[in-house]
């Protein structure tokens, strides 16, 4: 690595605002309508306090978490900006929504009702998660009755779809035409539909407000095809030893990884309680000077160990490079057997970060 480790880390987690602000803005330039940022789950684990205001900066007006707790943090850091809350309205909760000018996401009558016209609100409908959202029949009672909205601020109808990451899939047509008998319903009503993925579905699906999250932070918002996003974080960890194995001789936990040659195993200090996934074991990999590096024996709590063999430089104190631009998050993610957002969303509390 060519720049100084803060001294005495042995892991290094760097995330790259200026790459999330490009993300941004190149999801900007391709929808049609405003794009807001998601920003649940401590900004897919790389820091909201440092991401939001980033966003801020450049132009970000909306913002979604997926708590009130999330939001309660971030308002002072997003003034003005309209700062929703996907998960629902808790009863009793009410008054922190309105005196801290948050807008709750309600997806329920008996939600829509508590809130009356205390001001505005998102109104979330659903069209085929089964989650979250105003099911059929609430939506029928709505139809028949639409006193039920007297006094509510629209603020926007929102749904979520099911498998936008997949052109093909049959269901995006079929949430395009529910949302659409939905929007005959409330004609007034601004909308917000395409999540990260649903902006690359073309403009059927282009709406008055976007909803990205995980293409903010460089995950690939169209699989299978090359990643249009930056990536924004790279994850480094300093090896702590290396050692020389014999023919036969294991490593790890349960010894489920043994020598067939003479062997050098490079040891690091991050492990399944930094995110570094134990189904890793034997599984992953590690970049050194741009030559991969494969990852032997079980991860365990805080140690990871490599077959560092075809490597004589790497030696105790070289940095391996777990997440980045040559093994991106979602790379990791196929090897652990899981997606980019766990990946993410896991990386823990014990590395250094670094925000540039």
């Amino acid at each position: 690595m060519t720049r100084t480790e803060p001294a005495g880390a042995l892991a290094v987690l760097e995330v790259n605002l200026g790459a999330i602000c490009a993300n941004y803005r190149a999801l900007c330039a391709r929808h049609v309508g405003p794009v807001a940022a998601v920003l649940k789950a401590d900004a897919y684990g790389l820091g909201a306090a440092q991401v939001a205001p980033a966003l801020f900066a450049v132009g970000c007006r909306h913002f979604f978490v997926a708590l009130l707790d999330e939001a309660l943090t971030l308002r002072p850091l997003v003034p003005g900006a309209m700062l929703a809350v996907l998960n629902g309205m808790v009863p009793g909760t009410e008054d922190i929504y309105f005196n801290e000018a948050i807008d709750p996401v309600l997806g329920s009558l008996a939600e829509l009702q508590r809130w009356g016209g205390r001001g505005p609100a998102i109104l979330h409908v659903d069209t085929g998660m089964a989650r979250l959202g105003l099911d059929r029949e609430e939506l029928q009672r709505l139809a028949a009755d639409p006193g039920l909205l007297f006094g509510l601020t629209p603020r926007y109808v929102m749904t979520h779809l099911v498998a936008a990451e997949d052109p093909a899939d049959r269901a995006n047509a079929e949430q395009r035409g529910r949302f659409a008998a939905v929007r005959s319903m409330l004609p007034l009503w601004p909308t917000s539909f395409a999540n990260s993925s649903g902006i690359f579905l073309g403009p059927d699906f282009a709406s008055d407000l976007a909803r990205p999250g995980a293409a903010l932070y460089g995950l690939n918002p169209t699989p299978g095809q090359p990643n249009p996003m930056q990536t924004a974080v790279r994850l480094t960890a300093r090896v702590l030893q290396v050692r020389d194995l014999s023919v036969g001789e294991s490593v790890g936990y349960n010894a489920t990884w043994c020598a067939a040659r003479p062997s050098r195993i490079a040891a690091i200090g991050v492990g399944y309680a930094d995110g570094w996934a134990r189904a890793l074991s034997s599984r992953g990999h590690a970049i050194f000077d741009g030559t991969r590096v494969p990852l032997v024996g079980r991860v365990s709590m805080d140690i990871s160990t490599f077959d560092a063999t075809d490597l004589p430089g790497l030696v105790a104190g070289s940095w391996l490079e777990l997440i980045g631009p040559s093994h991106p998050p979602d790379a990791v993610a196929l090897e652990a057997g899981t997606n980019g957002y766990e990946i993410l969303t896991s990386l823990g509390r014990r590395y250094a970060r670094i925000y540039r």
